[in-house]
């Protein structure tokens, strides 16, 4: 344990974290994402766990990472087939926890089934949840912690 810092948070999730740079995607995905195939293809190279649900999570990963302010699109969220406009429960717990990282209202983009997968095999790395309800699937996008205030 570690003073300070989520216990949800392994040393393979801090180190993939802490290796990621400006702009590097992290995927946050529920049990049903092909996690460990796509995982397979990003920079990392292979899959990371932690087994609780997608708003500990995205709780936890927010507590120690920026989301990129540079973008549109630094967190996103995967629609629903056939339903784009349609947040389901998971996504708006998930939601909940990135306004409270920020400190304010930060929305998240919808991103097509398809073009998530896509966007998630180009992703530094997947973190796989243990989120069973349907759609937990989210991308981060790195942002910067700026120096200290002189």
């Amino acid at each position: 344990m570690l003073k300070g810092i989520n216990p949800l948070l392994n040393a393979d999730v801090l180190q993939a974290l802490r290796a990621m740079g400006h702009g590097d995607d992290l995927i946050v995905c529920d049990t049903n994402f092909p996690a460990d195939s796509v995982a397979r293809q990003t920079a990392l190279g292979h899959l990371l766990r932690i087994d609780a649900s997608a708003a500990d999570v995205a709780k936890a990963v927010l507590s120690v990472y920026p989301l990129d302010t540079f973008v549109d699109d630094a967190a996103a969220r995967m629609e629903i087939v056939g339903k784009p406009d349609e947040i389901p429960l998971v996504q708006k717990e998930v939601q909940k926890e990135i306004d409270a990282a920020e400190g304010k209202a930060w929305p998240m983009i919808s991103v097509e089934r398809y073009a998530f997968y896509e966007r998630a095999k180009k992703a530094y790395c997947v973190i796989q949840t243990g989120e069973r309800r349907f759609y937990g699937c989210f991308a981060f996008r790195k942002g910067v912690v700026p120096p200290d205030a002189e």
